[in-house]
């Protein structure tokens, strides 16, 4: 039995989803239990992950693994001097293989794992493989450690194997998800001084990843920029379908559509060439304003320019429709997929399976579940996690762990979204045990824990007053080079302050002290009131004083240019505060 069935007191069960039976198979095996529909079913084929940290193996460099992992996660174990003679003490000698499946393991722990680097490097004498720097620098780069990056790069720049067009990419794309424009810019036209860069021969251009990374983080006003700046300093320069096609999405990933309808136009007066990818740009972008039908319309265009449709043009048609529960015409659409060369995609059904769990229709999801593993497409962790965003949707608690539970004994390897659904659901639920035993298992499986996973917890424990745990969980996050959100840290200081616990508060404020970190708090954050009364009598108060300033304001305009009138205001206040008084009585 799985260890988390254990902690709920009796076996789950779930009402309207049938279980699974473990098998040696990894593929779950449907039961029915109630009808007339299944959940999974009978399928075998090839194991669906063969990974080794599910694998029993007894191996020299499996052992090396648990060492390591073992001291990494050492909370009394410092980064540093003191990790560095931990693993001096244990004699051995890391292997390329063995230090990218470490970065697996720990990429949300930047600072282990830089020392675990450093000390690898002095081990060997030499610098270690690029594509075990590379990742250091995608770890480095997530926990917006800059700094540590541009020391490392600038060091490899003295031997002979120096940082590559990949080096670069990823730090672009770092720098656009910290939205931090100045220094991408400067990483990039560093870079592109480079002549590692310059004579690349890969197919991507580093300036088309620039344009990427910002579009996709919606940054797509700089990546306009950057666009229109590079014209004007070469006149000569044609940008490519794959430019246009890169800005077309990010104009409609910030749903902007007459911006993309314009740079559209502008392709088609420059004579460039649309690809598939183009109208599967196009289609997907209309498809996020949920104008589907304008998107239908545009694959009869692309046809009619003998463009053959495929999966990236019919999947975001097909997700449009499930998304709107206009399901008979989704399926509809699949069906036009099936008769194609290309087929339906992974992506295809569990478009479908979204569909079906945001309406609530589990019977529905279950039956292209079915319908999928028939065709001989196999459910991945991402198709079940559509369920487990169910279950925590409604609170549905037993659903989740049983499905969780039946998932495991069965050889499916959840990821980690899965893990982070599961512990959000318990810690709403304010189940906290379980959502312990949860990050144990995560743990187990190989998944580090990121920043959302340890808020969740940290703020859980603090309003249990579980506070020795919360200040814990802390510490260990400073320790890891994860940097706790600022309310977070508000929250628990606070509390510890409410509670007496000086020295507590005190440790903690030089925590946070020694990590780098904004003062932001958000405007609903109210120091220590936290009980519902408090609350409830503060909200009064607010709108109490709305009342008073609707009733006094001279100037109506602002208010008329929301759409309502002060006596609608007014109304809408004192309605709010008799329902708030009621609650509170």
């Amino acid at each position: 039995m799985n260890r988390l069935s254990s902690h709920t007191g009796r076996r789950v069960s779930l009402s309207t989803l049938p279980l699974l039976h473990p098998i040696k198979n990894p593929n779950p095996i449907s039961q029915s239990l109630t009808q007339p529909h299944k959940f999974f079913s009978h399928f075998s084929p090839k194991p669906l992950l063969n990974s080794p940290k599910t694998q029993f193996d007894p191996s020299p460099t499996r052992t090396h693994l648990t060492t390591i992992t073992d001291l990494l996660r050492d909370p009394n174990i410092s980064p540093g001097k003191p990790l560095e003679t931990a693993l001096e003490q244990t004699g051995i000698k890391l292997t390329h293989s063995l230090f990218l499946e470490i970065f697996e393991h720990f990429d949300s722990s930047p600072k282990p794992l830089l020392t675990l680097f450093r000390w690898a490097e002095r081990q060997n004498e030499r610098k270690l493989p690029l594509s075990v720097f590379n990742s250091m620098v995608n770890v480095l780069g997530k926990a917006r450690d800059f700094e540590s990056i541009w020391t490392l790069i600038l060091e490899r720049n003295e031997g002979d194997e120096k940082p590559d067009f990949d080096t670069f990419a990823i730090l672009i794309r770092r720098y656009a998800r910290a939205g931090m424009f100045l220094p991408l810019t400067r990483a990039y036209e560093y870079a592109s001084s480079l002549e590692l860069v310059s004579h690349s021969k890969s197919e991507v251009t580093l300036f088309e990843i620039l344009l990427d990374s910002l579009c996709k983080e919606g940054h797509i006003k700089e990546a306009s920029d950057h666009f229109d700046r590079k014209r004007e300093l070469n006149p000569a320069w044609v940008p490519t379908t794959r430019v246009y096609n890169i800005l077309l999405n990010g104009w409609f990933r910030s749903r902007k559509l007459k911006k993309a309808e314009k740079l559209w136009a502008m392709m088609k007066k420059e004579n460039i060439p649309p690809t598939v990818v183009t109208y599967g740009t196009l289609i997907e972008g209309y498809c996020r304003m949920r104008r589907v039908n304008i998107a239908i319309d545009l694959v009869d265009e692309m046809q009619k320019k003998r463009i053959e449709p495929n999966a990236i043009v019919y999947n975001p048609i097909i997700d449009a429709l499930g998304e709107e529960g206009r399901f008979k015409e989704a399926l509809g659409m699949m069906e036009r997929l099936t008769v194609l060369e290309s087929g339906p995609t992974i992506s295809t059904y569990n478009s479908l399976v979204k569909g079906f769990c945001k309406a609530g229709d589990l019977a529905g999801a279950s039956k292209i579940l079915k319908m999928m593993i028939s065709r001989g497409c196999v459910p991945t962790s991402t198709t079940y996690n559509y369920f487990f965003r169910h279950f925590t949707k409604f609170g549905k608690v037993e659903e989740g762990l049983n499905l969780y539970t039946k998932m495991t004994e069965s050889g499916y390897i959840p990821d980690r979204l899965t893990y982070n659904l599961l512990v959000k659901m318990l810690c709403e639920e304010e189940r906290l045990d379980l959502a312990l035993q949860v990050t144990k298992e995560m743990r187990a499986a190989g998944c580090d824990f990121e920043l959302a996973t340890c808020t969740m917890l940290v703020h859980l424990m603090s309003k249990l007053h579980r506070f020795e745990d919360a200040f814990g969980l802390f510490k260990d996050m400073i320790r890891r080079g994860v940097v706790p959100q600022y309310l977070t840290y508000q929250r628990l200081y606070d509390q510890l302050q409410k509670e007496g616990m000086t020295d507590m508060s005190k440790k903690l404020s030089d925590m946070m002290a020694s990590a780098p970190h904004s003062k932001k708090l958000p405007n609903t954050y109210t120091g220590t009131r936290d009980s519902s009364e408090d609350r409830q009598t503060y909200t009064i108060q607010k709108a109490e004083e709305m009342c008073k300033i609707l009733k006094t304001s001279k100037n109506s305009g602002n208010i008329m240019r929301q759409r309502s009138s002060v006596k609608d205001y007014v109304s809408h206040a004192k309605r709010l505060i008799d329902d708030i008084s009621k609650r509170v009585d």
